[in-house]
């Protein structure tokens, strides 16, 4: 690190997109064990300010890709201030030895957002979420200490639900940053188009194209399920089986309800139920 210190390292690199937890189909852990809920709320920190970054619709896409940039620059103790959660990230993990990749890959999904707008595929969209998604869950096993097998159910895990926050904002993605994530090729197939979305109520194109995506999502699901049962920690089997019950409730509510005649989610009774289905993997 140089000894000489400019302007820009402490600048606050950070900013808030105005969404906040309620957007989000992660939880923030708080059924995990006290003394590491400190290291998660600082990783969620760090990923909720990132992603806050790349989803700005006031910021340029080198602006965002440039503070994302120093963000990772103070993660990895290249630069001393200007990230107040990257700071206080980067004190976790040399706490808990966790691997920075798992905070790092991150932005390069946010720092495709800057500049992706729209994906041909699911399999190029299911690579996004190998960034977006994906490294949050195996930060969450990683701090816990579990094992790497249980890393493939959480990728499929992670990977529904940011799918499925997707469908639940494709009409807010477009309006506000002209971004679609709902597959190009599925839109072709299915007679659907972009323009469709600003609408009143799903054409049945788009109902299509939500169809196929949710069967994609039913499937990790289905791989997804095996992960409570491999996890050790007793309350972390118990949060990720509640994601897995509220993630299975989410989809079939999309299924059922139209993402453009409004946002839909889980309500507070499907969250009690997912709770108490999920009790049994606490035992």
């Amino acid at each position: 690190m140089s000894a000489e210190l400019s302007k820009a390292d402490f600048e606050n690199v950070e900013s808030w997109s105005g969404k906040d937890k309620a957007d989000e189909n992660f939880p923030v852990g708080g059924l995990i064990r006290p003394d590491l809920r400190r290291h998660v709320h600082a990783y969620y920190d760090f990923a909720r300010n990132a992603d806050d970054i790349g989803d700005s619709p006031d910021l340029s896409a080198g602006e965002k890709i440039r503070r994302l940039d120093h963000m990772e620059d103070v993660l990895l103790g290249n630069r001393i201030g200007g990230s107040p959660s990257a700071a206080k990230l980067r004190v976790s993990l040399a706490e808990t030895r966790v691997d920075p990749a798992h905070a790092t890959d991150l932005l390069i999904a946010f720092r495709q957002d800057a500049t992706k707008t729209r994906y041909a595929t699911w399999d190029e969209l299911y690579n996004y979420c190998r960034y977006s998604a994906m490294p949050v869950g195996r930060f969450v096993l990683a701090v816990h200490g579990e094992s790497e097998t249980t890393f493939p159910p959480s990728d499929a895990l992670c990977a529904v639900l940011q799918v499925l926050n997707h469908l639940q904002d494709c009409q807010k993605d477009l309006a506000a940053l002209d971004r679609c994530y709902l597959p190009q090729d599925l839109m072709t197939a299915y007679s659907a188009d972009i323009s469709d979305l600003p609408g009143r109520a799903e054409t049945p194109g788009l109902r299509r194209v939500f169809d196929a995506l949710l069967a994609q999502c039913d499937r990790l699901n289905a791989e997804g399920a095996a992960l409570p049962r491999r996890v050790r920690d007793r309350r972390l089997r118990l949060e990720t089986g509640v994601i897995l019950k509220i993630s299975r409730r989410l989809t079939q509510r999309l299924q059922r309800q139209d993402p453009i005649a409004g946002r839909v989610k889980v309500t507070k009774p499907d969250a009690v139920f997912a709770l108490l289905g999920a009790l049994g993997y606490a035992l």
